[in-house]
């Protein structure tokens, strides 16, 4: 089984592919079975299934301490 990675909220995620506005960094803003993300470009929040972020992180940029 694949290894889960730790988020929590408060975290930057970058993504593999980039929002309209150009930006690929997201904030976590909720974990749970759906996360809330929100845009650092443009503000914009969206809700994703923990597989879709898992499966559309490129990797955890900055992590809240």
């Amino acid at each position: 089984m694949s290894e889960q990675k730790e988020i929590s909220v408060g975290d930057v995620l970058q993504m593999k592919k980039p929002h309209p506005c150009g930006s690929d960094q997201w904030e976590v803003l909720r974990v749970g079975m759906d996360f809330r993300l929100k845009c650092l470009g443009c503000g914009r929040m969206i809700l994703l299934s923990r597989g879709d972020v898992m499966k559309r992180m490129k990797k955890v940029v900055e992590k809240k301490s």
